[in-house]
């Protein structure tokens, strides 16, 4: 078999070599599009990298394809949540007549490029890939060429693919059910002290580890509640809905994150929005409860789902943020439920999913930034407490 590519094609073939295999760039598809390929990355300057071989011949033809591409881009912008996005578009085949120069597309960056060496007219394309000019140094030609390229690319791909099995394939929740186990058993002892297995006594709760205010605690020794207030509950409906909660939440994010990441964020959250409610609600006698702490999964779970977007963005617009926004309302409406807590636990799962890292995705600046905005804003919540 011969295969001939042209210049256009060879050129195309290194692009998407480069973006897919050295710089973990994904194909976006998109319905309609033709003589053009799309590709994404979340965590990159340009999040869009866009190489075009459709042959435009004048500049009425590209300013309809920019406002083309445009419009495509606020769509794309909304599934990966982002507020602001810069893109790149390397045009293959653009007609001799046709002005780049004197073109402003705002944040989309547009190159000719027609030969691989076209590349080093463009700073801000060699600037953020300095290693792209590298796909000149690809010798093969034809249908060698044509096999390296796919051969490489199905191996990148199959290697994603892995990782995303990994991360997604089911694992026993060992933690959740522990977390679940605890709960039950101190509902049944405090249940008993109370001799009350529906609405349980305040003073109990206290006695068993409730949290606080600051003026209620007899030491700092008492911080001890800002933990084992997560596993009370103050009535059996109480234990119900977070036991429920917690089993459709919970296997899916220790599946995700493993047993110590998603340790370290349920308790995490947990004690972050007790924390909140410590310094904001200074007249609250005991709050017990693992719902901040199930609004910290909620919170990982939408982290988990920005950078696995491409396989949960659906499942993130139509389903956690309105149960998010549902629960949040109705913590408002009904004067019981610690909302703050709530909150609290929502921000702390984010914080404390960026501090612990997703797993194939998160960089290590990424960790490192996580760690130092979990320790700022803890740090605020107990000035707010101690000092204010």
């Amino acid at each position: 078999m011969n295969i001939t590519l042209s210049k256009n094609d060879e050129v195309v073939m290194k692009l998407l070599h480069y973006f897919i295999t050295m710089q973990g760039y994904s194909p976006v598809v998109l319905h309609g599009a033709k003589d053009e390929i799309w590709l994404e990355k979340s965590d990159a300057d340009y999040k869009i990298v866009r190489i075009v071989s459709n042959y435009i011949h004048n500049d009425e033809q590209l300013d309809f394809d920019m406002f083309r591409t445009k419009q495509i881009l606020k769509k794309i912008k909304r599934k990966m949540f982002s507020i602001r996005m810069e893109a790149l578009s390397i045009f293959v085949n653009l007609g001799d007549s046709v002005d780049l120069e004197n073109k402003d597309f705002d944040n989309i960056k547009c190159a000719n490029v027609k030969e691989i060496k076209d590349l080093k007219k463009y700073s801000f394309i060699t600037n953020e890939f300095p290693n792209i000019l590298e796909v000149e140094d690809v010798k093969e030609e034809g249908l060698a060429l044509f096999i390296k390229l796919t051969d490489d690319i199905n191996r990148k791909n199959f290697e994603e693919t892995k990782k995303a099995e990994d991360v997604f394939s089911k694992k026993k929740p060992i933690m959740t059910y522990i977390f679940m186990v605890i709960c039950f058993i101190l509902y049944v002892l405090t249940a008993i002290a109370s001799n009350n297995f529906i609405d349980l006594n305040p003073n109990v709760l206290y006695d068993y580890g409730a949290l606080v205010n600051l003026e209620s605690m007899n030491s700092l020794f008492d911080l001890y509640r800002l933990v084992s207030s997560i596993f009370l509950h103050s009535g059996l409906l109480h234990l119900i809905c977070n036991m429920y909660s917690l089993y459709i939440l919970g296997p899916q994010l220790e599946s995700f994150f493993g047993k110590v990441k998603y340790s370290l964020i349920f308790i995490g959250s947990g004690i972050i929005g007790n924390l909140l409610s410590m310094a904001f609600l200074q007249n609250t006698y005991v709050s017990v409860g693992a719902s901040g702490a199930i609004f910290g999964l909620l919170g990982a779970l939408l982290y988990f789902g920005y950078h696995y977007r491409v396989y949960l963005s659906g499942v993130i617009k139509s389903q956690i943020i309105p149960l998010i926004i549902l629960n949040l309302m109705i913590g408002f409406m009904v004067t019981s439920i610690n909302n703050l807590a709530h909150i609290g636990g929502l921000v702390g799962g984010v914080l404390v999913s960026m501090a612990v890292g997703v797993k194939y995705k998160s960089k290590k600046s990424d960790i490192i930034n996580g760690i130092i905005m979990t320790a700022i804003f803890v740090g605020f919540l107990l000035y707010m407490i101690f000092f204010r």
